[in-house]
């Protein structure tokens, strides 16, 4: 046998022992991950739980004068779960939370409303409230049904209203001011079409994804958002801590 051999079955040698070493080190790691992360999820269930037999004391007594206006994101598959979007709006009128919009990409709350509607007492829609006493009502709890055809579709609408009335003034020979279109414009344009609710001041997001799955941008410019994992994992413990951490938050919105 001769050099160049031995060197060939050394070197197959370290190669294996390094082969052998990651697959080591990575479930080693794996290991660790997984650890830290059941970890994190049964502090996350014990802090839930301590927080729903009202062993925390600061969470019994919340502040909602800020939360005028509660989104719920729901992810369109998980919005089929009914009976659990039901659960969570009793949990938000026992906190106190009176003014909700309920939000999937699909619209399948918007298909659901009455038999959501039915199991609660005491609930009105936002379409047959006045929206200048909607927030003083202070005895039902109101709800929103929105759904994707209130974001893009809604701001092609208003455009068209917006353009219409451009198009009249410069056949009635008006002023240049009058085609300067300004945020009231698009918001007066957006209420004409139906699509003009209350800005959020808090939005929860239920589903696997963090990001607000369509819901109309030009109401959550100054919203908090939060996301509260899937719908079917959800914990009233969770949602009290949510509601607040944002109680607890000061908003700066410049001058």
């Amino acid at each position: 046998m001769d050099f160049g051999d031995e060197v060939q079955k050394v070197y197959c040698w370290i190669s294996h022992i390094g082969s052998l070493g990651l697959k080591v080190l990575w479930h080693f790691l794996h290991f660790i991950v997984s650890v830290w992360f059941l970890a994190r999820q049964a502090a996350y269930v014990l802090e839930s739980c301590f927080i729903s037999s009202g062993l925390l004391k600061r969470y019994e007594a919340l502040n909602l004068g800020n939360l005028r206006y509660l989104a719920i994101v729901i992810e369109s598959e998980e919005a089929h779960q009914i009976p659990k979007v039901i659960e969570l709006l009793n949990w938000l009128a026992t906190i106190g939370v009176k003014h909700v919009c309920l939000y999937d990409n699909e619209g399948v709350l918007k298909k659901s409303k009455e038999a959501i509607l039915e199991k609660l007492t005491d609930a009105t829609l936002f379409e047959g409230v006045d929206e200048n006493n909607l927030l003083l009502d202070q005895e039902h709890i109101t709800l929103e049904f929105a759904s994707i055809s209130d974001g893009k579709g809604a701001v092609t609408k208003a455009a068209n209203i917006l353009f219409m009335k451009y198009l009249k003034s410069a056949d009635s020979g008006g002023s240049s001011a009058e085609s300067i279109f300004t945020e009231p414009h698009m918001a007066e344009a957006l209420k004409a079409v139906g699509c003009r609710g209350p800005d959020p001041d808090l939005l929860l997001i239920y589903g696997p994804a963090r990001c607000h799955l369509g819901f109309p941008a030009w109401r959550i410019r100054y919203t908090e958002i939060i996301h509260m994992g899937p719908l079917k994992s959800m914990k009233y413990g969770s949602l009290l801590k949510a509601i607040y951490k944002f109680s607890m938050v000061h908003q700066n919105y410049g001058t």
